[in-house]
């Protein structure tokens, strides 16, 4: 079956580097070298190639870009494979390349499978492919918050079901407490708009205006205001027109009409064109007629009655005090009244709504309090078994009488309706349920168990850090570990125990090891040696694989700062013996 491993990256203008080939072997690779030669350069490497931050610092001075190349082997049905082939990355017999390139402007490029692709998809590819360790993961675990991840993790389903369930209840209580909140805060201000909108209305309803009714009273009382006037020119235009029967002799237009039709009627048969005069005349002759009967009804009908004006006056006075409060004209009044009537609706419905959701966020919280007792029940169950493990590996890591264990707690709430109730308790609550999670540590027998950023000295955090890995190896694997000296402040047999320990984490995994201690690396089944030439850069030739008698010198070296020493050279041979005798079970 084929595994998942990194089996090569070159390394181009990386800092330190210039050109370099960095080979790795399936198990346990040890990266050594001199302080200073380059060797966290690989960390750095790797992280590019998993889509880290890009620095242009970190571009080697001179040139345009650095550029590091990954080849990886993946597994069929791999997560990592499956997502790879989702941002159409071309395998070639199982081998991925990945690629990505930092200019010294600042400018950052990937590529997968020969596809290029933004570096998000490398950092997606990550968490299937790669677990790096180094101090700053060190000061991670000693947050809380990361101890509790780390749990959580490794509880697995029995953590992960339940927390996705109470992470939906916790948004819903969060967005339907954010609605309640602004209903009851606002609870005044939506009482005085709506005592306003009422009052409006009620001044509204009580003049009653009709649609149009502003334009028609002002056309009224223009007319009613010169009602004498109109009533004077109508007669006079009615008298010119049908005569004034004070006045027989008096001549008026109907008369003249009527006499020129008659003239024109005595001859029309003589030819045809004034026959249609005649006609026309005759239509002039009616239409005079119209006017004059319409001027004599609008002279009869005008009123002229002054109390009708003071009623029209007064009533325009009622329209006026609408549009001055409630839009320009009545039309504009009626549309404020419906939208105010609509609005008035919805705020008297707000005490309906504060009891909906009222009831919906105690509904809420009582669910949330039954998820957060089965994560806290859940958590605590996988605390005693996760501590129990990470003690046992810590016993075979030079600290048999070191034990480890959880206090997973939580706050009382210091107002009950702000919490929610677990083991009989009002608890405060958040986004990752009511536990509190600390790793404690009692290094030896008779030692209060403390929080491991206080009990644990920086190779005891070390060994503490290595063992919970292999414990998560054992439960949540991924096909490569890179440690940036994790065994940093051991020594001795300690170190001896964390060489094993890696050795071990290799029978199931990749392991990458960047060490400067000789008993960890002769644990490794490759070693590789970074070196600068005399220039100060790493070049292609700069990173090798140590066999035979380059592997003990190395070793010799690390251990005495002598490479010729033949007491160092004697312990270098002895602990390559102690690690081959540990691989063949010996």
């Amino acid at each position: 079956m084929v595994m998942t491993v990194l089996e090569e990256m070159r390394i181009r203008s990386l800092g330190v580097i210039d050109d370099a080939v960095v080979e790795l072997s399936p198990g346990f690779t040890a990266v050594t070298g001199e302080t200073g030669a380059g060797k966290t350069m690989v960390v750095t490497s790797l992280g590019l190639l998993l889509g880290g931050r890009a620095d242009p610092a970190l571009v080697r001075i001179g040139a345009k870009s650095a550029v590091v190349e990954g080849r990886v082997t993946l597994a069929a049905g791999a997560p990592a494979t499956l997502r790879a082939e989702e941002a159409g990355a071309e395998l070639e017999d199982g081998t991925l390349l990945i690629s990505r390139t930092v200019s010294a402007e600042g400018r950052s490029r990937a590529h997968l499978g020969g596809r290029s692709v933004p570096v998000g998809v490398l950092g997606e590819l990550a968490d299937d492919l790669v677990a790096v360790h180094g101090q700053t993961d060190q000061q991670g675990l000693l947050r809380p918050a990361r101890q509790r991840k780390a749990l959580d993790r490794y509880a697995g389903d029995a953590v992960a079901v339940p927390y996705a369930a109470y992470t939906e209840a916790y948004r819903a209580l969060r967005a339907v407490s954010t609605e309640l909140d602004e209903l009851t805060t606002r609870a005044r201000e939506r009482a005085q708009e709506a005592d306003l909108l009422r009052f409006g209305l009620t001044e509204i309803g009580a003049v009653e205006p009709r649609a149009g009714e502003d334009i028609e009273l002002a056309a009224e009382a223009e007319r009613l205001g010169h009602a004498e006037a109109l009533a004077s020119a109508a007669s006079v235009a009615h008298a010119a027109l049908a005569g004034n029967p004070e006045d027989p002799a008096g001549v008026d237009a109907t008369t003249l009409v009527g006499g020129a039709g008659r003239a024109l009627d005595a001859v029309r048969s003589h030819d045809p064109a004034l026959a249609g005069l005649a006609e026309r005349m005759g239509e002039i002759s009616i239409l005079l007629a119209d006017v004059a009967g319409e001027l004599a009804g609008y002279a009869d009908n005008l009123d002229a009655d002054p109390l009708r004006l003071a009623a029209v006056e007064e009533r325009r006075a009622a329209l006026s005090g609408l549009t001055r409060k409630y839009g320009q004209d009545i039309a504009a009044v009626l549309d404020w009244a419906e939208e105010s009537s609509a609005r008035l609706t919805e705020l008297e419905g707000d005490d309906e709504r504060i009891g909906e959701l009222t009831a919906e966020r105690d509904a809420l919280r009582s669910e949330l309090s039954a998820l957060a007792q089965e994560l806290t029940d859940a958590r605590t169950a996988a605390a005693a078994l996760f501590a129990q493990a990470v003690t046992a590996e810590l016993a075979s890591l030079a600290m048999p009488h070191a034990r480890v264990s959880f206090d997973i707690r939580q706050t009382e709430s210091a107002d009950e309706a702000d919490g929610v109730e677990v083991d009989g308790r009002s608890v405060v609550y958040g986004p990752h349920g009511v536990d509190e999670v600390e790793l404690l540590l009692a290094p030896h027998p008779g030692a209060q168990p403390r929080p491991i950023a206080k009990g644990a000295s920086g190779g005891e955090l070390s060994r503490v850090m290595l063992a919970v890995e292999v414990v998560f190896a054992g439960s949540d694997p991924v096909p490569t570990y890179l440690f940036d000296e994790v065994d940093a402040g051991v020594g001795g047999k300690a170190a001896v125990e964390v060489g094993r320990r890696l050795a071990k984490l290799a029978t199931s995994a990749q392991v990458v090891v960047v060490t400067h201690l000789p008993q960890v690396a002769a644990f490794a089944d490759r070693q590789l040696l970074v070196e600068k030439t005399v220039d100060g850069a790493v070049t292609r030739s700069g990173v090798t694989v140590l066999e035979g008698e380059d592997r003990v010198r190395e070793l010799s070296r690390m251990l005495a700062g002598q490479e010729d020493s033949e007491t160092a050279r004697a312990h270098a041979e002895e602990l390559l013996a102690t690690a081959r005798g540990a691989a063949s079970g010996g």
